[in-house]
Order: C-alpha cells, then structure tokens, then sequence
C-alpha cells in the first residue's frame, strides 16, 4: 500500500529544531505514514534532532525546499547562493533518510516575466547548466531532486510537464526528476493523469490537495483517473498531502490562503488521510 504523508506547512512556518518533535508526534498520532519537511532556510533544522524523532515516530520523511526571493538560478545575481541552498537541502535529506528534495527550483516562486521562444531556450540553457553542479551533488549523496512546475501565477518559467521535460532534458535521470502537485496540474495540464503518464520514469515525488488548496476528496479532481496513472508509470513513492495555514501570516500571503480551507487544520489532514486511504 502506497505510504500517505503531510507536509507540516499545513500547520507552521518556519519549522525548526524547537518545534520539530511535538508536530512530528502530532502527525504520526493522526495514522500517516510519512512527513513532507520543509527548509525553509539552512540550519532550520538539524539532522540529528529531525533523525531522532524520526526513529521514534516511525514517519518516512520527505524533504522540500523554498526558492524565496532571491533564490533563483535562471538570475546569474542569485546562483552560486542558491546552488549553496540546494546543496545544504540535498544534505539534510541525505541525513534523515529522504529519497527525495523537491521544490520549483529554477526561479524564485513568484516571480514571472514575459519571453519569446528564443528568451525561453535561453533561460533553459541557463538553468540546466546552473543545476548540473548540484545534481552532481545529488547523486553523490544518494538524493534524487525533483523539480515541481508550478501554476501561471507561481512562475512564467515552467508550468507544465511537457516544459519540466524540455528545460530538463539531458540532466534527467539518477539525481533529477520531477516532482508533481495535483493542485497546480489542475491548473496547468489538460489532463492531470495525462501529465503523470508523460513524466512516467521521471516522476520523483506526487504531492496532492484538493482542487481549491483544502483536503483532497470531494472535490473537482478525478482522482482514480490520477492514482491509476501513478500505478502505471510504476510511481512507489508516497502521496504527500501538501495545504498550508491561514494563521501563518508569510506563509498565507506566499500560498495565496485568504481563508481557512477547513475548519480546522487537524481536520483538514485528518479528512485527507481518511479520503486518500479509501484510494486505496
């Protein structure tokens, strides 16, 4: 049975080492099998706090990264800081036992701007040879990175699989994937298992939400469509619920959360445990 998960930016943001064991113990009392862990910033957290309450809880960890504002690899002024930031993420998940890092990490999230096709190869050109170092890096560690598109609103740079697959190309395989979240597939793709499919041996990492953020169930996705399309791409890894809180003000104005999604968080991860274990 495919692992389901959360990631703990359904209720705080930063996490760190301070509050890392409670929410950890929270999550596993909720019956998921695995945790999404967010670094936002290196040193956040630490891997022999994180490996500890890992061991206790028994939860397969995840890691994913934060391409804030002026983190970006297709802006020669941001590289090498970046490279350095992506490079401290492989290094944390290696620690704790993640398979994975994943995050949009070509451009800072939110920033968007207008290209012709030749504009477009060019930052492509840029970004492959901007990550080439850190996949290295990846490999040597074990990790495999997974690269999210994100929707139109999140980035002009990659939206789509089919653009995830051109920018990628040729770094693709051992230390790069791609990373796929329901919610911006629903935006994105004509056919969110269409999507998975075209991924197929490269898909890294599922993330899933409702269509409006929430819990995932009861909502617009046709989600036997997509978990069958998982199983035929051969996809092992977990389904990791990713949603975010509106009482974290950052967090909430990043994420675009201007209303509670549930009444409350604990609820919301509960109702998406239960809908994504009848999948099952």
């Amino acid at each position: 049975m495919r692992e389901i998960g959360v990631n703990t930016w359904v209720w705080t943001s930063p996490l760190t080492d301070a509050g890392v064991a409670d929410l950890l113990r929270r999550i596993a009392g909720m019956g998921f099998d695995a945790v999404e862990l967010p670094l936002e910033n290196a040193g956040d957290l630490t891997v022999p706090v994180v490996s500890d309450v890992l061991a206790e809880t028994g939860l397969t960890p995840c890691v994913v990264g934060a391409m804030a504002p002026g983190r970006d690899l297709v802006d020669a002024s941001c590289v090498s800081d970046t490279q350095d930031y992506l490079r401290a993420c492989i290094d944390f998940a290696a620690g704790v036992g993640a398979r994975a890092v994943c995050g949009p990490f070509y451009a800072s999230t939110g920033r968007v701007w207008r290209m012709d096709a030749d504009q477009r190869q060019a930052a492509y050109d840029d970004l492959r040879t901007h990550l080439a170092p850190v996949v290295d890096h990846a490999v040597a560690q074990g990790v495999r990175l997974g690269i999210e598109p994100l929707n139109r609103y999140e980035t002009s740079l990659v939206n789509t699989v089919d653009q995830a697959l051109t920018a990628l190309e040729s770094l693709l395989g051992e230390g790069l994937g791609l990373a796929l979240d329901s919610y911006h597939l629903n935006i994105e793709e004509r056919s969110s298992a269409d999507a998975v499919r075209a991924a197929g041996q490269h898909l890294a990492h599922v993330q899933v939400c409702g269509s409006d953020r929430g819990a995932p169930g009861g909502d617009q996705t046709d989600w036997p469509a997509l978990v069958s399309a998982l199983d035929e791409v051969g996809y092992d890894g977990p389904l990791v619920i990713e949603s975010f809180t509106a009482d974290n003000a950052s967090i909430a104005t990043a994420a675009s959360i201007w209303r509670p999604l549930a009444p409350t968080q604990d609820e919301l991860a509960r109702d998406g445990l239960s809908f994504l274990r009848s999948l099952a």
